[in-house]
């Protein structure tokens, strides 16, 4: 294509336009080796809220989270699904290309942008579920449904500051890419996905306010379930979110040169 089409090497333009370019690429070999394609990206989040919709409803009793349950659930597994995903693909995104990444002339952050918009995507083609789920639930809709575009940017800007630290560390540190999973399962029950920022007792509701995925979740289920807006943590979850980023955009500069050296 035309430098007049992508802009000159360096431009903004021209970054965007191979972001979307190794982004599609992604999601062409992804749902062209899978028979089921695009059902793999709702899948896992529905068998996901499956589970703990029966654990929770069917054999103890729930004491957490709001009716109906399924779609509390479903507005913060979804997004978690795509934060873990992107947080796993982060530990290997440039030993995976690490000949690509070596030779290309382009910012060598575009291999963390790639993840976080071919999840983002996959994320957003599973709002259909989210909105069939809050149909045949008769989950009531506030003018808050309007902050769910402020809860994805800010989990896209968190996304690109954690990618910014954890991938340069998982190539100058091999044993970082396990550690980050365990990390990740832990965080999963850290955070306010069968259980609301509300449900959590005393002292430790302040703490989980503290976990920056606390106020994002909460600005994606405010617009379902206007008692779980808690001022605390979406303040903290902006805040959190930008300072991750700017961390990010610090370290990985000052670790750009290493890990080329160490591919």
């Amino acid at each position: 294509m035309s430098s007049a089409v992508v802009g000159a090497p360096g431009s903004p333009r021209r970054y965007f336009h191979s972001l979307w370019l190794l982004s599609a690429r992604d999601l062409r070999v992804r749902y062209s080796t899978s028979a089921l394609g695009y059902l793999w990206s709702v899948l896992d989040p529905l068998v996901m809220s499956g589970i703990y919709w029966f654990v929770f409803t069917r054999v103890f009793q729930r004491d957490v989270g709001e009716n109906p349950y399924i779609v509390f659930l479903i507005t913060a597994l979804l997004p978690w699904v795509w934060f873990n995903s992107a947080v796993t693909d982060f530990t290997r995104a440039f030993n995976k290309d690490a000949r690509l990444v070596r030779s290309t002339s382009i910012p060598r952050s575009i291999w963390v942008g790639r993840i976080v918009l071919s999840k983002g995507i996959e994320f957003v083609f599973s709002m259909p579920v989210l909105a069939m789920f809050a149909i045949v639930g008769g989950a009531t809709v506030s003018w808050a449904l309007l902050l769910f575009p402020v809860a994805v940017l800010l989990q896209a800007i968190l996304l690109v500051g954690l990618g910014l630290i954890v991938a340069p560390l998982c190539v100058l540190w091999g044993d970082l890419e396990r550690t980050t999973r365990l990390i990740l399962r832990a965080l999963f029950y850290a955070s306010p996905i069968i259980y609301g920022v509300a449900d959590l007792p005393g002292l430790a509701r302040e703490v989980g306010a503290f976990n920056p995925l606390a106020g994002i979740f909460t600005l994606y289920r405010v617009g379902f379930f206007p008692d779980q807006w808690d001022t605390l943590s979406v303040i903290v979850g902006a805040v959190s979110s930008v300072l991750v980023f700017v961390l990010g955009v610090l370290v990985f500069r000052r670790l750009e040169r290493p890990v080329l050296k160490e591919l």
